[in-house]
């Protein structure tokens, strides 16, 4: 079961609720708990994937030291078993090691580039109307400091990639070159295997009730990272969750390891007039973030950090990406009780 929260500073530091003033019912599914303290009118909002049960999320409240004391006043034996109650595959003994994080940092901020590239390099393609089924798929690659996102498909013995649109990044990530091949380019080498990754992982997911985005990134030995990542469907909504990622034999026809890296899905979007410090939302798979979570932060709006708060350990993960370690969760239950 995950959770998002998010929270908003205002400058007095609130560690009691004082008193309710109502209970009001919102749009969306949001709860609205208005309450007086030290002389000042303040809201708890109550939303989200588990509006009904209380998925809760936090607003004009200061961060470590305030967010667990009002929660707990509310709900306290409701708050402990619904967000310290895991059911998953977490099983580290000491938290993620700086190495690690920077690993999956890197991974996160390589994805978001690569949904950044197929994203302009795409408006770009479009704008020179494409011929019906010259392409099924785009890829994106990056050589260097530059991206370069083939537009085709695999030829009938899926022995060749063949490419139709090749756009080159200029400038900036924002800027595309598009050349238009009128003899597609026979690719033998990562746009192919990139391909056939991409076939088998959509086989093997199976039929989703939503759009997904895909991206293939390197990983060692010549093996290929192949994300399965829900795609963003509205505007000032970003999900987060329900995202596979494949690893693949250097060809990209045999999956070598596949792992789920979220179960349900977060939609995460800010209310009109809210100003957000922070995101927040539990973990139940692993002990540490995933570069799901790192891609969520870079590509979501407002830009702000996101807490992740695992079984034992909790993690923030900074606006560009990098991903720090704050303390254990036990300690983490325990500032509300201070």
């Amino acid at each position: 079961m995950e959770e998002s929260f998010y929270f908003r500073r205002d400058r007095i530091l609130i560690k009691d609720l004082g008193d309710f003033i109502q209970l009001r019912q919102s749009f969306q599914n949001r709860i609205f708990v208005d309450f007086k303290a030290q002389n000042a009118v303040y809201s708890i909002g109550i939303f989200g994937s588990y509006a009904e049960p209380f998925g809760i999320i936090i607003s004009l409240l200061s961060l470590l030291d305030v967010i667990i004391a009002i929660i707990m006043k509310l709900f306290t034996s409701f708050f402990i078993v619904l967000l310290f109650t895991f059911v998953g595959l977490a099983q580290r003994t000491a938290p993620a090691s700086k190495t690690k994080l920077a690993e999956i940092t890197e991974r996160g901020q390589m994805l978001y580039a690569y949904d950044v590239a197929a994203w302009h390099s795409t408006d770009a393609v479009v704008e020179l109307s494409p011929t019906e089924g010259s392409f099924v798929r785009y890829i994106a690659q990056k050589n260097g400091s530059v991206w370069t996102v083939a537009y085709g498909k695999l030829n009938e013995k899926r022995d060749k990639f063949l490419i139709a649109y090749e756009a080159v990044q200029g400038a900036s990530l924002q800027e595309f070159k598009v050349k238009k091949l009128d003899t597609p380019k026979e690719n033998v080498g990562f746009y192919l295997f990139a391909a056939r990754a991409i076939d088998v992982a959509l086989k093997d997911f199976g039929g989703a009730t939503r759009p997904y985005n895909v991206a293939v990134l390197p990983a060692k030995e010549n093996q290929l990272y192949v994300y399965l990542v829900p795609a963003q469907t509205k505007v000032g909504v970003f999900p987060l969750g329900s995202d596979v990622r494949y690893l693949f034999s250097a060809d990209g026809q045999k999956i070598v390891e596949k792992r789920q890296l979220h179960k349900s899905i977060i939609e995460f979007s800010v209310p009109e007039g809210v100003k957000p410090q922070t995101g927040f939302h539990t973990a139940v798979l692993d002990d540490a973030p995933e570069e799901t979570d790192v891609f969520h932060v870079l590509a979501r709006e407002p830009k702000i950090p996101e807490l992740v708060v695992t079984s034992k350990y909790v993690y923030q993960i900074k606006e560009d990406g990098t991903i720090m370690y704050l303390m254990s969760t036990e300690a983490f239950r325990k500032v509300g009780k201070q």
